[in-house]
C-alpha cells in the first residue's frame, strides 16, 4: 500500500499538467513553396510589448518553444508537445496553467551552397542586422489570448510577414555605401555584401585639397550612424527610466550627448576624421567578429581589402596605416583589438573596451583549457552552476547553461543569432556535419578539448600575442589600448586581468600598453572614471579622437600629411 501511495504521488503532478498541444499552420497565400526554418512558439504574461520582442536572457524573460523545420508544405500544421524545446520552461508540460498571450513566428532558412561543397540551411540577414524577430520576409502570428489547461488545443496561422526595411538616405555629413564583397561571394556561394555609415569631416565639400584619417568604430550592427544628431533634443521627449544604467531620462541625455558631439564635430580645431561604422551582418550574428573564420569566410580580409580601400577612394581617406584607428566596446572591443593585432601594419592604434574575451582561460567564467564542463565548476561531490551576469553589486542575473539553454530554443547548429552561438561559428573549425563544431555540448555543457585547442591557436588574442610577440611586437608597440570595469556585466575583466599580466611583462620591445579598469563599473566602461557609465558610452568619438591625433603627431613615416586636413 505504501507503494502505491508512492508511486501515485510521483505520477498525480504529471497526470495534473497541462496536456496541451499547440498548431502552427503556414496559409498558401503566404508561401508558394515548401519552406525551412525555426518555428518558435513565444507566450508572455506581459501585455507591455508582443511575445516575439520579450524573449532574453533577464529574469524578466518571456516563454520560447522552438523546433526546426524542413520543406514544410502550405497548408500542413505543424505540432508543439511536451518534446519541444523551450526556455525558460523547458517543456510544455512545465506551463503553469492560466491566462497567456501567444504568438508564432518562422526565421526563414535558406539552402547555401558553399564553394567548398558544403550544402547549409541558414539564416539570412536581410538589412535588418539579423534579428529573427523583425527579420524582413519573416513569417508571424499576430499576438492573441489564450487559457492554458489541461488538454488545451491551440491553433495559430502564420498570417503576418515582417516588413522590409526602408533604405537610408544620406546627408550632408553622413554618407552609406553597399558593395559586393568578391572574396565572401565565392566563400559563400552567392552575392554577399558589405556596407558602411561614413561620417564625413566639417568642410568635407569646400577643402577638396585634404585627405583624412580614417577611424573605425565596431561594434554590433548599425542601423545608421549612431550618436551624431545636427538638432537639439526634441523638447516634446517624455523621458524615460534606463534600468541598466539606473539613470532618469536617458532617452533626453542620449538626444543631447548626439548633438553636443554634431557641435564639437563641426567646432574649430576639433580633428577632422572620416568615421565609418560596418554593416557586416551574416547568417549567425548580426556581426562577423570582422577576422577571417572557416565558418564565415574571409571577413578580415574583405573588410581591409575591399571595403576599407573603397571608403577612403570615395572620400579622399589618407589611406596608409599611420592614418588609421580602430575602436569600440564589448564585440567591438575585441574586434578592434583582434585587427590591430591580425593587420599590425594597417592600424596606428586599437581602442578596446569592455572586450569579449581576450585570453580564453576566461572565457566569461570558463577555462577552456583546464575546465571540463561549461556548464558548473565541479568538485569531488558537487557542482556550482557558473553565473553568466550579473549587476554592480555581484547579484548574478542568469547562468552560462540558462543563457546557451535560451540559445538551444532559438537554434540548433549554431543558429540562434545570439552570443556564445556567434563565438562558436567564428572561432571553430567546421563540424562533422558542415555547421561550427562545438566548443561544448550544449545540453551537458562538456568542453570539446580539441575545439578548445582549435580556438587557442586561431582566435586567443593573448595567446597569440605570447606567442609572436617577437614578430608582432615592433609593430604593436604603444598601439594596444584596453578599458574594462571591475564589475564587467558579463566577467569580461578575467581576461582583461589576464591579457595586463602579458602586456606588462612583454620585453623585445616592451608593449607600452595601456590598461585601466572603472571601479564597480559594469559592461561597456570605457575609460572615462568621472563620468557614470551610461554617460561615457556615449563619448566614444570625443574621448578617443583627440588621442589618435596625438598617436599621429608623434608616430607617422617622413613626409606624411598632417596638414592638409587639419583646418
Amino acid at each position: 500500500m505504501q507503494t502505491l501511495v508512492r508511486t501515485l504521488a510521483l505520477l498525480l503532478p504529471a497526470l495534473l499538467a497541462p496536456a496541451e498541444t499547440i498548431s502552427v499552420t503556414l496559409p498558401a497565400v503566404q508561401a508558394t513553396k515548401p519552406l525551412d526554418g525555426r518555428l518558435l512558439i513565444l507566450l508572455s504574461t506581459d501585455p507591455k510589448a508582443e511575445p516575439r520582442f520579450q524573449v532574453n536572457d533577464s529574469p524578466n524573460t518571456q516563454i520560447v518553444f522552438g523546433q526546426d523545420v524542413e520543406n514544410w508544405k502550405p497548408g500542413t500544421p505543424v505540432a508543439f508537445d511536451a518534446a519541444s524545446p523551450g526556455y525558460p520552461i523547458s517543456s510544455f508540460k512545465d506551463l503553469k496553467p492560466g491566462e497567456y498571450t501567444i504568438q508564432a513566428v518562422l526565421d526563414l532558412y535558406e539552402t547555401f551552397h558553399f564553394a567548398d561543397g558544403r550544402t547549409l540551411k541558414l539564416p539570412t540577414d536581410r538589412g535588418e542586422g539579423r534579428q529573427w524577430s523583425r527579420a524582413p520576409g519573416n513569417l508571424y502570428s499576430k499576438p492573441v489570448q489564450v487559457t492554458i489547461g489541461p488538454d488545451s488545443k491551440i491553433s495559430l496561422t502564420l498570417d503576418s510577414v515582417m516588413p522590409p526595411i526602408e533604405p537610408l538616405q544620406d546627408t550632408k555629413y553622413i554618407k552609406h555605401i553597399r558593395i559586393q564583397s568578391e572574396l565572401l561571394t565565392r566563400f559563400w556561394g552567392r552575392p554577399m555584401y558589405l556596407g558602411a555609415h561614413i561620417l564625413l569631416p566639417e568642410g568635407f565639400d569646400t577643402h577638396p585639397e585634404a585627405r583624412y584619417p580614417l577611424a573605425i568604430f565596431h561594434g554590433h550592427f548599425p542601423a545608421d550612424f549612431g550618436g551624431f544628431r545636427t538638432e537639439p533634443p526634441d523638447p516634446n521627449l517624455k523621458p524615460t527610466y534606463s534600468a541598466r544604467f539606473r539613470m532618469n531620462g536617458l532617452n533626453v541625455i542620449q538626444q543631447q550627448e548626439a548633438y553636443d558631439f554634431y557641435r564639437k564635430w563641426t567646432s574649430p580645431g576639433f580633428p577632422r576624421f572620416l568615421i565609418v561604422e560596418i554593416q557586416h551582418a551574416n547568417p549567425y550574428y548580426d556581426d562577423s567578429y570582422a577576422v577571417n573564420s572557416a565558418n564565415l569566410g574571409p571577413y578580415g580580409d574583405a573588410i581591409m581589402k575591399e571595403l576599407v580601400p573603397e571608403i577612403e577612394r570615395r572620400f579622399r581617406g589618407i589611406g596608409q596605416g599611420w592614418a588609421r584607428f580602430t575602436y569600440g566596446g564589448s564585440t567591438g572591443g575585441w574586434e578592434a583589438l583582434a585587427v590591430q593585432i591580425f593587420y599590425p601594419d594597417e592600424f596606428n592604434g586599437a581602442f578596446g573596451a569592455c572586450p569579449d574575451p581576450i585570453d580564453f582561460r576566461a572565457y566569461t567564467q570558463i577555462n577552456l583549457y583546464e575546465d571540463h564542463n561549461a556548464y558548473f565548476l565541479e568538485g569531488p561531490h558537487t557542482k556550482v552552476a557558473r553565473p553568466g551576469a550579473r549587476d554592480y553589486l555581484g547579484k548574478v542575473t542568469v547562468t552560462i547553461e540558462q543563457m546557451n539553454r535560451l540559445e538551444l530554443a532559438l537554434g540548433t547548429r549554431t543558429r540562434s543569432g545570439q552570443q556564445f552561438d556567434i563565438w562558436e561559428a567564428v572561432y571553430s573549425p567546421i563540424g562533422p556535419d558542415g555547421y561550427p563544431a562545438r566548443i561544448f555540448d550544449k545540453a551537458t555543457g562538456v568542453i570539446d578539448p580539441k575545439v578548445a585547442a582549435y580556438w587557442k591557436e586561431n582566435f586567443d588574442l593573448r595567446y597569440i600575442l605570447e606567442r609572436d610577440w617577437a614578430k608582432l611586437g615592433p609593430k604593436l608597440q604603444g598601439k594596444l589600448h584596453i578599458y574594462c570595469g571591475d564589475m564587467d556585466t558579463y566577467y569580461l575583466n578575467n581576461a582583461v586581468y589576464l591579457m595586463e599580466d602579458f602586456l606588462k611583462n612583454a620585453n623585445g620591445p616592451k608593449a607600452d600598453a595601456t590598461v585601466a579598469y572603472g571601479d564597480r563599473a559594469e559592461h561597456c566602461w570605457n575609460g572615462d572614471p568621472t563620468l557614470p557609465n551610461g554617460i561615457s558610452r556615449l563619448r566614444y568619438n570625443t574621448m578617443y579622437l583627440p588621442r589618435m591625433l596625438e598617436r599621429m603627431e608623434a608616430n607617422h613615416p617622413p613626409g606624411a600629411d598632417l596638414k592638409s586636413w587639419r583646418y
